[in-house]
């Protein structure tokens, strides 16, 4: 079963989401600041069905929380890299947690294939980010390799439900 965030204890069960959600989520998506009478209006439910429908996504996780898409370069961190790490066998939930403490780390994933991890971070600057590569994920005792993979422009899709 999937843990909730920041030690909140277990998730419900995954519930099927119907069109009406999937309407929602991809409303909240494009706009995480709708006002839930708009939600309503444009999902054609009334505002307490769009109310209960929006925090039942997020009592269930589906929806983890409402924030903004940061440019990150205009935001001053302007070099950003994915990181492929190899690490140590079942060491991935100490990993993690060492890797959430980064600075600029923005993504974690525990993958298959031929490295481990891939990490997604941004950083001010190349040397900030060899920094961050040479001496804090080095430093880690599970690490055993890195591989750091420059990204040259990027762009962030939402799934299209």
């Amino acid at each position: 079963m999937a843990e909730g965030q920041e030690g909140a204890g277990p998730l419900p069960p995954a519930r099927p989401l119907d069109a009406i959600d999937q309407d929602i989520l991809r409303m909240l998506q494009a706009d995480g600041r709708a006002s839930i009478r708009s939600v309503a209006e444009r999902v054609h439910v009334s505002r307490a069905n769009a109310y209960a429908r929006i925090n039942r996504l997020v009592e269930d996780g589906v929806i983890r929380g409402f924030g903004a898409r940061v440019d990150h370069e205009r935001a001053g961190h302007g070099t950003s890299a994915y990181i492929t790490l190899k690490i140590v066998q079942n060491t991935w939930r100490t990993v993690r947690e060492q890797l959430r403490q980064l600075p600029g780390a923005s993504h974690i994933a525990l993958v298959g294939g031929d490295f481990d991890v891939l990490l997604l971070v941004h950083a001010p600057d190349n040397r900030a980010l060899r920094e961050l590569v040479l001496t804090r994920l080095q430093a880690i005792p599970e690490v055993l390799s890195t591989r750091t993979l420059l990204v040259f422009e990027e762009e962030d899709l939402e799934p299209q439900w």
